[in-house]
């Protein structure tokens, strides 16, 4: 299993796209700044809708980012390693996307005031999600069977490692002025409500009209019908689109 791929100080990533080199800069030299906004989750937790609430937030509800900026450029992945140099490049407040447990996120991060808001949700929706997302990936072990998924999700023997460690790493920044914890469920059960909380998390104001465009345009139609934020810009050497969606049912 681990051919299959890029091992970094005992956790596993997707051996396309990642360098084990960009992964011990952005622990040990990457310096986050006190205006940055950084989300940050477990893979396959509902990350590109949160995405897509905080890009129209900052655009206070005007579409034309959204519709015309790929979600990796509007949020890079910080460990990615095309990411990894655009972001040491760009000037002022960045907005910026993870998947890191907390061992390996930048330790800058820590004496900070940087914001972050970390996105839970429910590991068996998850293990789902991760069971048809990663068949589409290269550079990652494809299982063959949902029981064989099941194995590995609970060995931790999947891109970025366990779940469990994930969330317990993470939820012991909870309190902190500079750090949300918003759940996947809590935005299907009452999205306006929990706009509103990260719009105040953000120290954000949007008036109603521009409220009600963002959440007119983060239904799960608005995002699988555009094509800057369904992965389907993404080349074939890094996602076999004919194999299935990013976004497949959205509940």
């Amino acid at each position: 299993m681990a051919s299959d791929y890029l091992w970094f100080e005992g956790i596993p990533f997707p051996s396309v796209g990642f360098r084990i080199e960009d992964l011990k800069s952005v622990k040990n030299e990457f310096v986050v700044r006190d205006e940055d906004f950084i989300t940050l989750s477990y893979p396959k937790s509902g990350t590109h809708w949160l995405l897509e609430i905080i890009s129209l937030i900052y655009s206070k509800g005007d579409p034309n980012w959204v519709q015309s900026v790929p979600m990796w450029d509007r949020s890079p992945w910080i460990e990615t390693e095309e990411a990894h140099e655009q972001l040491q490049k760009k000037e002022g407040p960045r907005i910026y996307t993870s998947h890191l447990p907390i061992q390996l996120f930048p330790k800058s991060f820590f004496d900070s005031k940087a914001k972050m808001i970390y996105l839970l949700r429910n590991p068996r929706d998850v293990l789902t999600s991760n069971f048809y997302f990663f068949r589409l990936l290269s550079g990652v072990k494809h299982p063959q069977t949902f029981d064989q998924c099941f194995e590995w999700f609970l060995q931790g023997n999947v891109p970025y490692g366990s779940w469990f460690d994930h969330c317990q790493g993470w939820l012991q920044m909870r309190g902190k002025e500079n750090f949300l914890v918003v759940t996947y469920e809590e935005l299907h059960q009452d999205l306006r409500t929990t706009v509103e909380k990260i719009i105040q998390f953000l120290g954000k104001k949007l008036g109603p009209e521009e409220l009600n465009s963002l959440l007119k345009h983060v239904s799960f139609k608005a995002m699988k019908d555009n094509k800057m934020s369904n992965l389907t810009l993404l080349p074939d050497t890094i996602m076999d689109h004919s194999q299935g969606k990013l976004l497949r049912k959205g509940s």
